[in-house]
């Protein structure tokens, strides 16, 4: 921070702008300002300064705030002798402060736990902390806030403590968790009935629960438990109070999900989430919403918990079918959040059935999921004075779809052609609401494609009195019904003749502004699955297409009908193909053209995106089957449409989001004919190349990788394609090699390594043989650092496929120049890719990437064993064994195992150091 160190004066002015200056821009001054100073050395002295001065609510929960921050990210910045001094006068400032405000309390306990995780010599915290101060009733409110965020902290991305302090941690918690119960117990004791230390108390047990420390056995027959249901037994329980004890009871299920080896608090928690039945039955009456949820979330996670149990002693024991009747009484309320909360158990349900695939084991569950399907169309009910469509997009909409996706996973226990038929019976017997009609009918639409279309009475049934519904019925019925039409294409399929009555039925819709995306989207089914059948009505299909922004269609639908009617146009015969796609493609060309025009005539710049993605759906599906030899009928229409590509690419060049679209278009429309746009790839590749120089958009990384694809094989091609790949990357590494570069551009280099990575698989030796590979595997190996998803996968592929060249002897007469090649590039790079692979999976990335950097060392070790493992033990003796609070991160055991194992078990060190 410029300057030193800030007066007390100007940090407490600063704060009071920050949360009191009316002008936004004072308040930004001021964020930005006290950023810099939590960055700096001074904010460790300035937090104690203020945190003595107790001046104000703000300044002091700035001040912990600040701390707790400190000590998280910037612990390192303190000397080891410190570290007693920072503990003491955080105990000091929580007990001095303990009545300000709950949210200094809180943050001075996150950062009195992360200092005790983070400090080797604080040995035994837990006891010393409930020694000094377990007999002072007014301190017991901020210890057991120090005890409740000590568990959660352990496992906190924030602090990299490392495999094995965390390991030590566990080990000491473990073992002073009886003590902390202990503590509770008695906090109970002394407090009564004292509403805010119990929901404390609370708090903390489940806190302890969640990290799975606490003796199954002590905790079984412990006086909390008692409590605990007894608060949830209560009718005259809190809101608030209701809540933490039902987290407490959820942690403590979730805790024993391993009930063989906690049999007897699995017992204790059975029993006692058995009796709540009533309290449930009580709170329905009352009408306290709040209460019913926790109660469903308690029901729902004994299900969870002795979900293996139920399923493998169904009625037995602790498999007692109870618990599945406590989630259908939940199904039962009238408000659909409750049934929601229930979901991922019967997903789970039904994946254990399906796997284990009993038919005595269905027929026992089968009553329960008639039920629940039962309750399922019930709640799926629109109110019955709802106008319109159903709404997809708000709250109620989207459990809908839940509601398909679950009955769906689950409809094989019930049978799908059973319930189906049951549902159109209800229809067909009887003369329901229009409410009940509709959600009926979406349940059915649910499962329609799973039943078996062959010769199939029931279906043709339904496909014929569905499409004679008259235009009278709710317009919500008709929407229905037109989805379940499209669910149903697999029965237009097998009984073509009522082809031409579902198509009338489904122009009506798509003339009406309500039904029209909903009948698009069914078209492009009946599409996608009739495509022989629909050739006949492919005309039908194109005067659709020339007309379709005359109807109400949403961009998806739209875009839906073009696929469908590119899908039926690949299946009609070769001669008629090159025409009718000309047909097809003519009104976007004809709007772009036109778009082209205003632009040099008015100067005036319209969005052409919506014309750009329609050509690309109808190039990326019209896939005709095209024998060797035969000239691709899509060749000749795609070089007469390249102009007007072209010329929208250079209009809009300075236009990421457009210029995105043009290459995703190109991209596409070089898929469609492969080696047939042969002609196109020099003045593409030359357009390219010169809008990048100016504008380094990262499509055209992405679309050079397509043409490495589809040329890089052809030998013609290769010496351009490498000039290519050269002049992209030369601006690309001068974007790169900018401070945080890498950071700031990850779709770059997402894009760089999987050209780059296209170049290994089509043409490695091309590659590996010119000058520019150096500067590639150089900038990937800054790379693998990133902690950005795509991009460190495609990093790390790269560099995966590159080696693998040289391992994988595929009988090819270039193997042997690979291999050399390959050897040359390690024997310059290996070490610093070994020792940059090991420190970014120690401090730079999130262990869902190691699985990618361990294949990457794989194939290092594959490739040369003995020279990998020098530049292992290298890389590992460069790495700290110790952190700035004395804990060891890694012993040289450890490090001798990973030396030995060599990259199968590359994940121990880094993992050791996480």
């Amino acid at each position: 921070m410029e300057g030193g160190k800030p007066s007390l004066a100007l940090v407490y002015q600063a704060v009071q702008a920050l949360y009191h200056d009316p002008d936004p821009a004072g308040k930004e001054r001021a964020s930005l300002w006290l950023g810099e100073l939590q960055r700096s050395m001074y904010a460790w002295e300035v937090s104690d300064q203020l945190l003595q001065l107790k001046q104000d609510v703000e300044s002091c929960y700035f001040a912990a705030q600040t701390m707790k921050m400190k000590i998280q990210t910037s612990f390192y910045e303190l000397p080891p002798e410190t570290h007693n001094a920072l503990r003491d006068s955080l105990l000091t400032h929580i007990q001095n402060l303990k009545d300000l405000s709950p949210i200094i309390v809180t943050q001075l306990a996150l950062a009195i736990a992360d200092l005790a995780l983070q400090m080797a010599s604080w040995k035994g915290c837990v006891h010393t902390l409930i020694e000094k101060y377990n007999n002072d009733i007014s301190s017991m409110p901020f210890l057991i806030e120090i005890l409740t965020v000590l568990p959660e902290e352990v496992h906190s991305r924030s602090l990299r403590i490392g495999a094995n302090r965390r390991t030590e941690i566990i080990e000491d918690l473990a073992y002073y968790s009886s003590t902390v119960v202990t503590l509770l117990t008695t906090c109970v004791e002394k407090t009564g009935n004292d509403e805010k230390m119990l929901i404390k108390v609370f708090r903390c047990l489940g806190s302890w629960f969640n990290l799975g420390v606490l003796d199954s056995n002590f905790m079984a027959s412990n006086q909390l438990l008692m409590v605990l249901f007894q608060v949830l037994q209560r009718d005259e329980t809190s809101t608030n109070l209701h809540e933490a004890s039902s987290d407490c009871v959820c942690s403590a299920l979730y805790a024993i999900e391993n009930v063989d080896t906690n049999v007897a608090l699995a017992l204790q928690l059975f029993q006692g989430v058995l009796t709540l039945e009533t309290a449930y039955h009580m709170a329905v009456a009352r009408e306290d919403l709040d209460k019913v949820l926790n109660y469903c979330r308690i029901f729902t996670e004994l299900c969870e918990t002795f979900l293996e149990t139920t399923v493998r002693t169904p009625g037995q024991g602790m498999g007692d079918l109870r618990t599945l009747e406590l989630l259908l009484i939940c199904a039962g309320h009238p408000q659909y959040e409750v049934v929601e909360i229930s979901f991922n158990f019967w997903y789970r349900l039904g994946e254990h059935l399906y796997k284990i695939n009993d038919p005595t084991l269905h027929a026992i569950f089968r009553p329960y999921i008639q039920r629940l399907l039962h309750c399922l169309a019930r709640h799926c009910q629109l109110d019955p004075d709802h106008e319109g469509i159903p709404e997809d997009t708000d709250d109620f909409g989207e459990f809908r779809m839940r509601v398909s996706d679950l009955v769906k996973d689950v409809i094989f226990l019930v049978g799908s052609m059973e319930c189906f038929a049951q549902l159109y019976s209800t229809l067909k017997d009887g003369n329901p609401p229009w409410e009940v009609t509709e959600a009926v009918l979406f349940i059915m639409a649910s499962i329609a494609k799973s039943v078996d279309p062959e010769n199939n009475p029931t279906l043709t049934e339904v496909l014929q009195q569905i499409v004679l519904l008259p235009e009278s019925v709710h317009m919500a019925v008709r929407y229905t019904s037109i989805e379940l039409v499209g669910e149903m294409s697999e029965v237009v399929d097998r009984n073509p003749r009522f082809l031409d009555s579902v198509l009338n039925y489904l122009m009506k819709g798509l003339r009406e502004k309500p039904l029209a995306s909903a009948a698009a989207k069914a078209i492009h089914n009946i599409c996608s699955v009739c495509r022989d059948h629909m050739a006949q009505h492919f005309h039908g299909l194109l005067d659709i297409a020339r007309s379709l922004d005359s109807f109400a269609l949403s961009t998806e639908a739209a875009v839906g009908l073009l696929k469908g009617t590119a899908l039926v146009l690949a299946r009609l015969p070769l001669e008629k193909i090159a025409e009718c796609l000309s047909d097809l493609c003519a009104v976007q060309v004809m709007a772009l053209k036109k778009l082209l025009t205003e632009q040099s005539t008015n100067g005036k710049s319209a969005d052409p995106t919506v014309w750009l993605d329609r050509l690309a759906v109808i190039f990326r599906h019209t896939n005709p089957i095209v024998e060797n030899g035969q000239t691709h009928p899509c060749q000749k229409v795609i070089q007469e449409i390249w102009p007007v590509l072209s010329e929208t690419l250079n209009t809009h060049q300075a236009d990421n989001r457009i210029v995105e679209r043009c290459c995703r278009c190109l991209r596409f429309a070089v898929r469609c004919v492969g080696k047939g746009s042969a002609s196109l790839l020099q003045p593409l590749v030359t357009q390219m190349v010169g809008v990048y120089q100016v504008y380094p958009h990262s499509c055209f990384l992405y679309l050079g990788s397509i043409l490495v694809d589809e040329y890089g094989m052809e030998e013609g091609c290769r010496q351009g394609l490498l000039d290519m790949l050269q002049a992209l990357c030369m601006p690309t590494f001068q974007l790169l090699e900018q401070p945080n570069g890498l950071r700031n551009h990850p779709d770059t280099v997402d894009d760089l390594f999987r050209l780059a990575t296209r170049f290994v698989q089509r043409s490695p030796v091309t590659l590996l043989s010119s000058s520019i590979i150096i500067h590639i595997i150089q900038c990937a190996i800054a790379a693998t650092s990133l902690d950005h998803r795509d991009a460190n996968c495609s990093v790390m592929k790269f560099v995966r496929d590159l080696i693998h060249t040289g391992v994988a002897n595929d009988h090819e007469e270039d193997f042997e120049v690979r291999k050399r090649l390959i050897g040359q590039a390690m024997e310059q790079h290996g070490q610093q890719l070994v020792t940059q692979l090991m420190h970014s999976c120690c401090f730079c990335l999130p262990p869902y990437t190691l699985p990618d950097v361990a294949e990457v060392l794989w194939e290092v070790m594959v490739f040369d064993r003995p020279t990998f493992c020098r530049w292992l033990e290298s890389a590992l003796k460069g790495l700290p064994k110790e952190t700035s609070g004395g804990a060891v991160t890694v012993t040289h055991k450890q490090c001798s195992t990973v030396c030995l194992s060599g990259a199968s078990n590359s994940q121990v060190i880094s993992e050791t150091c996480l």
